[in-house]
């Protein structure tokens, strides 16, 4: 089962350098993380969603690759193109994968503007080295799914301050 974790930060930037650094812990099979989207609050007051994946372009792809086959069998293959690719992207642009957008975009219209919320679905994660990772790295946790305890683990790793690396003594 997967639990939700939601962190608002001062800035976009600021969202996307953490999400950067759990895609890094992922990479290094600490985190499996099932998506991660950065909503930003505008000054004019509207949400937007900073997905990972555009779900229509890669419908669109796909159908274009699966109607140029079709339309090679009946020898018609820029017409099979066209078709697959317009269907694809229908079907793409009503997917949703992952967290559901009108949740995160409910949620994000209480931050305030200028501020973004990274909403992770985590899979599954070595705790302990995760929280260790991202200790000081700031940000508010708005909503979580997680139990109490690790809860406020996450809470005090995020708010906790980095530790500082001591320079190494010169043998002389």
């Amino acid at each position: 089962m997967s639990d939700l974790v939601v962190i608002v930060y001062p800035s976009e930037a600021k969202a996307e350098e953490m999400r950067t650094k759990l895609f890094d812990l992922q990479k290094e099979y600490l985190i499996e993380i099932g998506d991660a989207v950065i909503a930003v609050k505008h000054e004019d007051g509207k949400v937007k969603l900073n997905q990972l994946i555009n779900t229509t372009a890669a419908g669109a792809l796909s159908g274009g690759f699966w109607g140029t086959l079709v339309g090679m069998i009946f020898l018609m293959p820029l017409l099979g193109a066209a078709v697959g690719a317009a269907s694809g992207a229908l079907g793409g642009a009503l997917a949703d994968y992952g967290i559901n957008d009108d949740f995160m975009k409910n949620l994000a219209e209480s931050l305030q503007p200028g501020n973004a919320a990274l909403f992770v679905e985590i899979k599954k994660m070595t705790e302990d080295k995760v929280l260790e990772a991202i200790k000081g790295t700031g940000g508010v946790v708005l909503k979580t799914s997680l139990d109490h305890t690790k809860e406020q683990a996450l809470r005090d790793a995020i708010s906790a301050h980095a530790p500082s690396v001591a320079p190494a003594a010169s043998a002389s």
